[in-house]
């Protein structure tokens, strides 16, 4: 019996009109639909498949909404740093490191394990980076990986040692192939795989090879403080530098370590220092710029050098940090220090002056002048004329055990305390021997050596006011207050010397290093070095000292070139007044604007007539000099009870440039050589 058909809901409702009729005579027909049970059937389910599609489709949209989200944050928004595979525990044995080989790589028949501390670095946090003071990068770890291998897994291993040749050219393939082929379960290949040449060496598919999560070390500015810097090992460990006094704090703390350099100070000492070993053919040079107020070290610079990411090819005269490991004899620049000393005793004034008319003469030995006037000196005309002879009267005069009382506290008796472990230990006299004759020689220089930061923290102290603070290359808050020091003079001290130090560029040996509008002073230092048998008169160290503006010091700048010759140019001179103190002006000029430092020349007169001081204070309109000592030479005993203007007797000793035993002692305490072989330690002009 058939099935009736449905009606549909409705039909009879819709009236059926009549065609021909009147709108009027239109009359309701009823009209029934019949729907079969199977066509409705197959409605539902096509509204169920509808309602389902629409279902998955929804999900899937928001499975990709939710994959996209992801990728944003893991790539735009919060990137994660890529990170190696970790070896597998059962391919790292537990023996001791690896010895090296000359490539870096493990040598044939080793232990067979990677160093421990390679993995735990891999595993843990990256090196931090090192930066200048503006954040520039001076030292970064970029992740690499460790290529190594379980022979016992492979199926052919000549095959794998010639195909990771072509991926990695570097590797010695007869070497990889007698490590593959051996009984062990684990040999080392290579270090430092690129991830590049991880994806090379993952695609050719063999079986056995594994990686392990390392760093490389990179100087994105090459030669840029590189003796500062120093360097790490194939381990990531210091080795020199500041990597190597920072080592645990790089390794332990993320954090950026910033340095006190600024980089633009730094590529502008080092490219004006260049450029004067060029002109004048020195073998080599330094040059620093110190924030006198923090004892911030803002450039270090040792020529020549190399470039730290070539550290293994660099010679040893180019690993040679001539600021902290270099000791010279100062030369003349040290008769700052004598001048400081004999004002802060008060002893001697600026009114007066020691005789300087007659070479200082016992034997074969004699000190004396260069380009001397031969006459009677002030003590502003000793320091900008740099008499040698007036030095020495001076410094006997205030006596030997205030000397090294001085010199101790200054700090030139030992290593300089700064962030870097290669500092050099100053050579001079043992107290035994400290005689009058030593305190004459040390006067202007001679028979002690130390090192440029030496002399730059000296003069640095001079100028701030007498506090001395120890050098640092941490860089500090710029808003806050100044790190506590030492006062080593007084403040009187330190404005009239910053006057003498005006006085030498603008009357003295200095006139070279003048910058318009940033008041420079300073002084210059000449100094012969000392061979194997005596001093070498054709070799010297021409140095320049000086800090700026001298009204309101903030920078002090040290620049000295080794071993320089005479050109035309200077008239046949390599002293530093020619040779490197226009090398300090211009650097002077370049760094003065990016230090925030602008001249002055507004007030040029003002400034001028306060830092003014006569070359003869003691004149009274060209009259005789009042209260001044005409010579000072006396017995120790009878110094500090004598006054200025008593004339003693002839000096009771030879004035030798370095006593017998004194030279001996130095010779013997000598173990720092420049590249050319000679002692580190110059005589005073």
């Amino acid at each position: 019996m058939s099935e009736r058909p449905t009606p549909v809901d409705g039909a009879a409702a819709a009236p059926a009109p009549r065609r021909g009729a009147p709108r009027a005579a239109n009359v309701p027909r009823m009209e029934t639909v019949w729907i079969t049970a199977p066509d409705l059937a197959r409605r539902a389910a096509l509204a169920k498949s509808r309602s389902r599609l629409m279902i998955t489709a929804c999900g899937f949209a928001a499975l990709f909404l939710a994959v996209a989200g992801k990728l944003a944050v893991a790539t735009i928004l919060s990137p994660m740093q890529p990170r190696l595979p970790a070896p597998s525990a059962q391919h790292l044995p537990d023996p001791a490191e690896t010895p090296q080989g000359a490539d870096g790589a493990p040598a044939t028949g080793d232990a067979g394990t990677p160093p421990r501390d390679s993995v735990a670095s891999g595993l843990g946090a990256h090196r931090a980076m090192i930066t200048d003071r503006n954040g520039e990068i001076l030292a970064v770890s970029l992740p690499t990986a460790g290529l190594f291998a379980n022979p016992r897994e492979m199926i052919d291993q000549a095959q794998a040692a010639h195909r990771l040749k072509q991926v990695l050219p570097r590797i010695d393939e007869d070497a990889a192939r007698a490590r593959l082929t051996s009984e062990k379960q684990f040999v080392y290949l290579a270090r430092q795989i690129t991830p590049r040449e991880e994806l090379a060496i993952n695609r050719l598919g063999i079986p056995g090879i594994y990686f392990e999560p390392t760093e490389r070390r990179r100087y994105p500015q090459g030669h840029a403080a590189a003796q500062l810097l120093g360097g790490v090992d194939v381990d990531e460990r210091g080795i020199a530098g500041v990597e190597r006094y920072f080592d645990d704090r790089l390794r332990d703390d993320a954090r950026p370590l910033r340095l006190s350099v600024d980089l633009r100070v730094q590529s502008v000492v080092r490219e004006e220092l260049d450029t004067a070993i060029t002109t004048f053919g020195a073998i080599g040079g330094a040059g620093v710029v110190m924030d006198v107020r923090t004892g911030e070290v803002l450039a270090m610079v040792s020529l020549p050098d190399y470039d730290a990411n070539a550290a293994a090819a660099a010679k040893p005269e180019q690993r040679f940090n001539r600021v902290t490991t270099g000791s010279y004899e100062p030369g003349s620049t040290f008769k700052l220090q004598t001048v400081s000393m004999a004002l802060d005793s008060g002893l001697v004034t600026i009114n007066n002056g020691f005789d300087a008319s007659h070479p200082i003469v016992v034997g074969r030995f004699t000190i004396s002048d260069f380009e001397g006037k031969k006459r009677f000196l002030m003590v502003p005309e000793i320091i900008a004329y740099s008499s040698n002879i007036g030095a020495a009267h001076m410094a006997a005069f205030v006596g030997t055990e205030r000397q090294h009382a001085w010199m101790e506290k200054m700090g030139m008796l030992t290593r300089v305390p700064i962030e870097l472990p290669e500092t050099a230990t100053p050579l001079y006299p043992p107290v035994t021997n400290w005689k009058e004759i030593a305190t004459m020689t040390i006067a202007f220089g001679h028979g002690i050596a130390v090192s440029p930061l030496h002399v730059i923290t000296g003069v640095s102290a001079i100028v701030n006011g007498g506090t001395l603070r120890h050098p640092t290359l941490l860089a500090r808050d710029p808003d806050g207050e100044p790190p506590p020091g030492v006062r080593v003079m007084q403040q009187t001290t330190s404005d009239t010397v910053r006057k003498l130090m005006r006085l030498v560029v603008t009357d003295g040996f200095g006139k070279n290093a003048e910058v318009p509008g940033y008041y420079v002073g300073g002084k210059t230092g000449t100094a012969e070095k000392i061979a194997h048998h005596g001093y070498n008169h054709n070799s010297r160290v021409s140095a320049f000292i000086c800090a700026y503006p001298m009204q309101a010091p903030r920078y002090a700048v040290y620049m000295m070139l080794d071993e320089p010759h005479a050109t035309a140019a200077t008239h046949g001179y390599a002293t530093a007044g020619w040779v490197i103190a226009p090398s300090v002006g211009k650097v002077i000029a370049r760094i003065g604007p990016m230090l925030g430092v602008l001249p002055d020349l507004e007030h040029a007169a003002e400034i001028n007539q306060a830092l003014y001081i006569p070359l003869q204070p003691g004149r009274a309109g060209g009259g005789k000099v009042a209260g001044a000592a005409k010579t000072v030479a006396a017995p120790v005993a009878a110094r500090g009870t004598e006054p200025p203007g008593h004339r003693p007797p002839s000096l009771p000793a030879t004035v030798l440039p370095v006593a017998p035993a004194h030279a001996r002692d130095l010779n013997h305490q000598a173990s720092l050589r420049t590249p050319s072989g000679d002692t580190a330690i110059a005589h005073a002009e």
